[in-house]
């Protein structure tokens, strides 16, 4: 059976009480006697430990504790469980402070935003160089033809454009029924309800198929960009590339950022066209509108500018996505942690990026007589 620790309280010949440890002053064996000995009540004049067959951590603060509690010394102790002892009381003399101290809110606030504004600075810093490299990369590839890699362009174009048909179809197809039904609900009120094909055509094919579009392949294509470049430089295999002579950029960045540049106005296209589908077949449920009508009506109040502004938008907003995506797996250095944060951060940076260069592009657009 295994013995456990206890306690026995001895009165000396002056009538003075002594709290003697028994027993192993082990972790393991120390049991129910923690709350026992809470139950005490003074006063003490020493702490015995000499009858202590073992005693660690545990043990060795128990008695310090009760020493400090009831203002006895430690007597019969060992070596060892003085070296214990002496260690735990000087850990619980420190007066440090647990946490740091903080400046007062109004330099506090000024100090946090400052950091924030100096991370963004030299954020913006390390992507021009990023953009830098990739410049220099792409001259490299112009002037040595044979080393663009062919196959991992067309093996990019297939995973971030081909195998995103159905869920960007989906997609464009519910928004287009959304746009269609809310438009009609509010058009109704002013007996315009024809209307509604004028605004799902040209809300579809200027703004919403490659935004929306945009947005889904951010989430889809740049976190994969992301995390498959931040799990490479976990593993050194980007080291690795760099050690026999292969650039990362020319291998690894510049096809994903082709093939993305590429795909963006396909994909842009085919989101507002089954956009349109879906506003034509609510259109011709709930409004009396035929499909067909719909359809032939699109050619005639869509003008042909409002496709131009979203095929111009589609390689600038890939531009930004794979960019976004592999700068921030690249940016990866400690552990897999970060890999997960900076697909995080990748997404969110293309995402703003892209709602913020839509705005300027209808601004501008609207300048140039294609509002």
């Amino acid at each position: 059976m295994r013995a456990r620790a206890d306690f026995v309280t001895e009165t000396d010949a002056d009538g003075g009480a002594a709290l003697v440890l028994t027993g192993p002053l082990t972790v393991s064996a120390m049991g129910s006697l923690d709350s026992r000995l809470r139950a005490l009540e003074g006063p003490f004049k020493a702490i015995d430990i000499s009858r202590a067959s073992r005693i660690d951590t545990v043990g060795a603060w128990t008695a310090w504790s009760l020493s400090q509690r009831f203002g006895a010394p430690v007597t019969g102790a060992s070596p060892e469980a003085e070296r214990l002892i002496g260690a735990i009381s000087a850990v619980d003399d420190n007066t440090a402070p647990v946490e740091a101290p903080r400046l007062p809110l109004y330099l506090h606030v000024p100090q946090q935003v400052g950091g924030v504004m100096i991370g963004l600075g030299h954020g913006m810093l390390l992507v021009l160089g990023f953009l830098g490299q990739i410049v220099l990369a792409s001259g490299v590839l112009i002037r040595h033809p044979g080393k663009f890699r062919l196959r991992a362009l067309v093996h990019q174009m297939e995973l971030m454009g081909v195998n995103a048909l159905a869920i960007i179809g989906l997609m464009s197809f519910l928004v287009g029924i959304v746009i269609a039904q809310q438009g009609a609900v509010q058009l109704r009120q002013f007996g315009a309800e024809i209307y509604t094909v004028n605004l799902v055509g040209r809300l579809s094919l200027r703004e919403l198929g490659i935004l929306m579009t945009a947005i889904m392949v951010a989430g889809r294509s740049g976190s994969a960009f992301a995390a498959q470049l931040g799990t490479m430089k976990l593993t050194e295999e980007i080291d690795a590339m760099r050690t026999i002579g292969v650039s990362p950029i020319e291998a690894l960045v510049i096809p994903r950022l082709l093939a993305t540049m590429l795909m963006m106005p396909l994909l842009g296209i085919y989101s507002a066209a089954i956009g349109i589908v879906g506003g034509a077949a609510l259109s011709a449920l709930t409004l009396g509108i035929p499909f067909f009508t719909f359809l032939a009506r699109i050619q005639e109040v869509v003008p042909l500018h409002d496709v131009w502004v979203g095929l111009i938008k589609g390689p600038v907003f890939g531009l930004i996505v794979a960019t976004s995506g592999c700068y921030q797996g690249l940016q990866v250095k400690s552990d897999a942690e970060e890999v997960g944060t900076r697909t995080t951060a990748a997404v969110v940076m293309a995402i703003f990026m892209v709602i913020v260069l839509d705005a300027f592009f209808a601004v501008f657009f609207s300048e140039v007589g294609w509002g």
